[in-house]
């Protein structure tokens, strides 16, 4: 199974035309929020169209450029993850949106604890369903980065994730996270076992990339992240 991951188009629309032959190939699209241009929320909602044109299968949240309140258009579009989780074939997806509080002047900011919240739901159903290993068949979206080496640097001196979501992803391990927001962190790593990937900003540098999630033979789900720039 192949997902097409994206981030940060900030209405930069033509930048997903490129990208027909990619569309073609993927299983599934997660979009790590960020639809808007900068301070200019009423540009993703074109944002938002053009991309539900392409594929079938969307997994979406909002960025920190995108308002709140764009989130009845995505649950209208049906592509919606945020607070909630589904499953593609398996394989569970959950979804954080906005950036944490820094300037306090885009359109989402949210505190730490907000953005790890946004997760309850997962484990709310891991305790129900008495499924502990729930976490590790999931792939969290979150628009604000984990604290890490690679994903979240502004430059070598400031990192600017949130330490609290890589606290949940060591104690989870969830099979992957897709994350945007810091364009200067394009790049993957791993937490534990977990695959974080960043794809940097698709609307300012064309990039992009793939997650591959596939079985072991003990049918263990194991994924492996590839970005293109």
């Amino acid at each position: 199974m192949k997902f097409l991951v994206l981030s940060d188009l900030h209405a930069e629309n033509a930048q997903l035309d490129k990208l027909d032959e990619q569309f073609s190939k993927a299983d599934g699209v997660l979009f790590a929020g960020d639809f808007a241009a900068c301070f200019k929320p009423d540009t993703g909602k074109a944002a938002l169209e053009k991309l539900t044109s392409k594929h079938e299968s969307i997994y979406a949240v909002l960025g920190n450029c995108d308002n709140e309140d764009f989130l009845e258009e995505l649950d209208n579009q049906d592509v919606c993850v945020e607070k909630t989780m589904v499953f593609h074939d398996g394989v569970g997806i959950a979804g954080a949106g906005g950036g944490t509080k820094f300037t306090g002047k885009t359109e989402f900011e949210r505190d730490e604890e907000e953005i790890i919240s946004d997760f309850d739901i997962v484990g709310n159903a891991a305790e129900q369903s008495g499924d502990a290993d729930l976490w590790k068949s999931m792939i969290l979206i979150s628009h604000n980065p984990p604290k890490g080496e690679v994903v979240d640097a502004v430059n070598a001196d400031l990192h600017a994730g949130s330490q609290m979501l890589t606290d949940l992803i060591k104690e989870k391990q969830p099979l992957a996270v897709i994350c945007g927001h810091i364009h200067e962190g394009v790049g993957i790593e791993k937490i534990g076992n977990t695959v974080v990937i960043n794809p940097g900003s698709l609307g300012e540098k064309g990039s992009y990339g793939w997650l591959t999630v596939t079985k072991d033979s003990d049918g263990n789900l194991k994924a492996e992240a590839e970005i293109v720039k």
